[in-house]
């Protein structure tokens, strides 16, 4: 760290009582967010109270430095980023206040708005404006935006829901603002009184523009004085993108919940014609009206399911209709009447549904809800990219104007994605260019201007819904003309130093949206020990490598090949945020879940490696205990992986990270001792009764905690005598079967090896019971899963050849790899072939399965015997994070449903946060519980017998934190066949 920043660092520190960062690592993490900009802050502060923003802001005056206030970095316009300092509210400032008849609440700016849903809903009232990422976005963000979504015809923007603000100045006072008079006195005084002269300075100009559609860009004026010349500061302040002033919290109305509500999808041939019939039906109360083109609808194909069949192929574009009504017979009959209208006549759809049911509902807002995550997903090199993002024009002209955008996209030989709120002439458009391309990053001046004119030619505005940012900031002095004067008035009353979010909205230089993009990308060599060597960029040229210049090399550590390049897999992460989700649908991230800070979330390590791969970071900053310290924040349960919109593999990437540091620092004793654990159990099992004894005392787990970071609160699961593998000795399974068949090989982990060996069992004989031969190989190694999750992948690289050797010569021989652990089996799929250029890697991952889900193609395939007797009982079952990302139709469940008499719970509360060896560890014991609690209290309020899941892990955090005796599924199947009576005393 530079002097500079570590005086800056030291003196808030002093006087703030959150957390302030300076650090390069720090600052790389909130040097980007979900747009295609790059600015590295001086640091980052992440406030606890108003004091805190108020002692900020104070400093920053007496030192000269700019402010950028920022939610959860999820704007499109790079509206948050900045060259001074970041302060983030999504860390500690999340209040929500519902008053007491819940029509009004108040939201502390990092509040995330399904939060303030979620704490309404109970009071059958909900905030009106629905921007499509409010599962991630705050509060402070959808009014510094003035954000509103598709239901703006029914709810408006969030201008029009605010009462009251409290805000910080840029002098760093404290406001509370609401609808003031010109005659009070101090600073809100001399601010209604700014804003008073300056509307009737302006009047004329506003006079004249009342005709058009209301402006939702710029600084607003219209209705912020009334006719007693009185000042609605808070309204004003609404949409002002920061640059006035740091919001700390405000009071908004809400609305009831509408008791029935209808949808009706309609499907076309030509978006023109879709556009039309979408502006004809706004006649019968429409209250949300969204339009579709193709591609959105083929990525919703390609990336659900449930939408293949619900979107016919020759479709165009789709139009998504709803109406409210207070009574199911009024609203039928009115879907009806819009269906007909909208499916007859010259621009008539070739289809429509239409539903009132909540399920089908939110399965066709889906649609719409999830336009800008599905666009992440697009593949190639060049994508839809957000710079001119979303323009509006009158409703009526839409469908001339949407004709008019293709011709100026053809004449430049390009396209794009469509997706408009046709009720209010919003339009999201991205055209589709490769940014790692020089000329493609020239056009985006060029094709910025074109369409901005288009749009005026229509009466139209850009930046209306998703901020100016650095992208349309420059447009707007074209867009306002002679009203240009009034919003440099009204910055000067406000900031006259410029130093709130510099740059946004008015500034005497405006970037043009071509600057300031993120770095690209640094080249690569291939060595000729296949070592890739990444220099940074520009490249130095081999004659300045001649010459002794020193060149970053990067070493990478694990198997990158063709087509999924470790620039490529970074570069693919787009910082939109939806990682940083809290809806109870989802379950990335949950170490973010459980500490809200950003260096959790998964897009910081894409952040993090990106730094380092465009030279904006060293090499040598990923062995700084710093980046150890965000790498570590990552548990390796792959979640992010399997619900990120790009598909990220951010898993590898923390891999790559741990495995740096790991390379230079070596491990801590606690991370060798958990890579390991498989040796200590070995060793243990020669003595069970006297480590069981140790294990069980006190003492004995207090000295572990001191010496080895094992939390002493963690009851560890008892070793036994006969492994099972001696077990397996003993039944003869482990000699190669000559004769042909179906034959298993049981991978074997270490907890049904050491710990529970009657797993192991209960599958030789759910084998034995289906005619099935069992081969377990005495030679084979634990799967190395811990190694990997703590850096040390040479160890675990030794460990998978080992295995990869073993398990594809009995492939070979006609053997099917199974595993009773998720974790042994996602190794075998997705870590070995990380590890090994290596073909044999590729044909076990092909050929390796988890045993309920082998079990549950046989019976698919009408091979599995169920022959089961009843089981009375009641069981809850969780699905653990590594299987959900193996087996997303949760088979295990299914199975044990062909018992008899057997009824299954499935429990979706998410991770149990043990996370393997993660939550044995006294450092992450806590969070590891603050992770697992809604489960926990799940299990604990569940009304059932027992509790069931094929993890190890989350048995242990299950039974720990419920007290519910938890079972692997194939022990019950097991029983159920009559093979494993002593299973009888578990279940009582």
């Amino acid at each position: 760290m530079d002097i500079e920043r570590q005086r800056v660092q030291d003196d808030l520190r002093g006087i703030v009582g959150g957390d302030v960062y300076c650090d390069r690592l720090t600052s790389q993490l909130y040097a980007s967010d979900a747009s295609i900009y790059q600015v590295v802050p001086l640091g980052v502060v992440r406030p606890r109270s108003a004091a805190d923003v108020v002692a900020t802001a104070q400093y920053a005056a007496e030192h000269e430095i700019s402010l950028h206030p920022r939610g959860s970095g999820s704007g499109v316009a790079g509206e948050s980023l900045g060259a001074g300092l970041v302060l983030d509210f999504s860390r500690y400032m999340r209040r929500i206040t519902v008053s007491p008849d819940a029509t009004r609440v108040t939201v502390q700016s990092g509040a995330i708005l399904a939060d303030v849903n979620g704490a309404l809903r109970p009071h059958g009232r909900w905030y009106g404006p629905d921007p499509v990422t409010r599962s991630v976005t705050t509060m402070g963000s959808v009014l510094s935006t003035n954000a509103s979504g598709s239901h703006y015809l029914r709810s408006g923007s969030a201008r029009d829901t605010v009462e009251s603000i409290r805000l910080v100045t840029v002098e760093g006072e404290l406001l509370d603002l609401s609808v003031h008079g010109t005659d009070e006195d101090g600073t809100i005084g001399r601010l209604a009184r700014g804003m008073a002269e300056i509307r009737n300075q302006f009047r004329p100009l506003l006079g004249a523009a009342e005709s058009a559609p209301k402006s939702r860009g710029g600084y607003r004026l219209d209705d912020v004085v009334d006719a007693n010349g009185r000042v609605d500061l808070a309204k004003f302040m609404v949409g002002t993108q920061g640059t006035l002033g740091i919001l700390v919290d405000a009071t908004v109305r809400t609305e009831s919940i509408p008791t029935h509500r209808g949808v009706v999808l309609c499907f076309y041939h030509r978006m023109d014609m879709a556009a039309r019939s979408a502006v004809a039906a706004m006649r019968h109360g429409l209250v949300a009206c969204d339009l579709m083109d193709r591609r959105l609808l083929q990525i919703a194909r390609d990336t659900d399911p449930r939408f293949s069949e619900l979107l016919p192929r020759e479709a165009e574009a789709m139009v998504l209709v709803e109406i409210q009504g207070e009574t199911l017979g009024d609203l039928y009959d009115r879907l009806a009447i819009i269906q007909h209208d909208m499916c007859n006549g010259h621009d008539a759809a070739f289809a429509s549904v239409d539903t009132v049911r909540q399920s089908e509902r939110d399965l066709y807002w889906a649609l719409s809800r999830r336009v800008i995550p599905r666009l992440y997903r697009v593949k190639g090199t060049d994508a839809p990219v957000p710079f001119i993002e979303d323009v509006s024009v009158p409703c009526q002209r839409l469908p001339e104007f949407l004709t008019a955008v293709q011709d100026t996209l053809k004449q430049n030989q390009t396209t794009a994605t469509f997706f408009a709120h046709v009720g209010h002439g919003n339009l999201h458009l991205r055209p589709f260019l490769d940014l790692t391309k020089a000329d493609d990053r020239e056009r985006l001046h060029s094709l910025s201007k074109q369409i901005a004119e288009v749009v005026w030619e229509h009466d139209g505005q850009v930046s209306v819904e998703h901020a100016a940012g650095l992208s349309r900031s420059y447009l707007l002095p074209a867009q306002f003309g002679d009203l240009w004067q009034a919003m440099g008035q009204i910055k000067r009353l406000f900031d006259p130093l410029h130093r709130l979010n510099p740059g946004k909205l008015f500034g005497a230089i405006l970037q043009k949206p071509n600057e300031n993009l993120r770095p690209s990308d640094q080249t690569i060599e291939i060595t000729a020990d296949t070592r890739v060597i990444l220099e940074a960029d520009p490249p130095v040229t081999a004659t300045a490598r001649q010459q002794g210049v020193s060149v970053p090399q990067l070493q990478v550590l694990q198997q990158w090949p063709a087509g999924r390049m470790i620039t490529g897999v970074t570069r693919g992460c787009n910082g939109c945020g939806r990682c940083r989700t809290t809806s109870s649908s989802e379950r990335q991230c949950p170490v973010f879940r459980a500490t809200h800070r950003e260096e959790a979330s998964p897009r910081a390590k894409a952040n993090l490696l990106r730094g380092v791969l465009s030279g904006q970071l060293s090499v040598d900053d990923l062995t700084t205990d710093r980046a150890k310290e965000i790498a570590d924040l990552c548990f390796n349960c792959h979640q992010c992986r399997l619900e990120c919109p790009a598909s990220v593999d951010i898993p590898k990437i923390v891999g790559e990270l741990k495995a740096q540091y790991v390379a230079t620092n070596g491990l801590s004793l606690s991370d060798l001792l958990m890579g390991r654990i498989d040796t200590v159990a070995a060793m243990a099992s020669r003595i069970p009764w006297i480590s069981n004894l140790l294990i069980r005392g006190r003492f004995p787990r207090w000295v572990a905690e001191r010496l080895f970071g094992l939390a002493s609160a963690r009851q560890l699961p008892p070793v036994v005598r006969e492994t099972f593998l001696r077990h397996a000795h003993r039944r003869r399974w482990t000699k190669p079967l000559p004769h042909g068949g179906l034959k298993v090989l049981y991978f074997v982990d270490q907890y049904a090896n050491y710990h529970d060996p009657d797993i192991g069992r209960a599958l030789g004989e759910i084998l034995q019971q289906n005619g099935i031969g069992l081969y377990v190989p005495l030679a084979q190694a634990n799967s190395g899963m811990s190694r990997i999750t703590s850096g040390d992948l040479k160890g675990a690289r030794k460990i998978a050849r080992r295995n990869v050797r073993l398990l594809a010569d009995a492939v070979r021989q006609g053997y099917t790899v199974i595993a009773t652990e998720p974790s042994a089996v996602l190794c075998l799929k997705h870590e070995y072939p990380n590890l090994l250029d290596d073909e044999d890697a590729l044909l076990v991952a092909e050929h390796s399965h988890e045993a309920c889900a082998y079990l549950w193609d046989l019976h698919q395939g009408d091979r599995l015997s169920l022959d089961f007797q009843p089981i009375d009982a009641q069981i809850a079952y969780h699905q653990p994070c590594h299987l959900r990302v193996l087996d997303p139709n949760q088979v295990g469940p299914q199975l044990l449903e062909l018992i008899p008499n057997l009824e299954v719970q499935r429990i979706e509360a998410g991770c149990t946060g043990m996370a393997g060896t993660w939550g044995l560890q006294r450092k992450n014991y806590r969070n590891s519980l603050r992770i697992g609690w809604p489960l926990i209290s799940a299990m604990r309020s569940a009304r059932v017998s027992m509790a069931t899941t094929e993890c190890s892990a989350c048995k242990m955090q299950i039974e720990h934190g419920s007290g519910q005796n938890t079972l692997h599924p194939l022990k019950l199947l097991a029983y159920a066949y009559g093979r494993m009576p002593k299973i009888e005393k578990e279940l009582v």
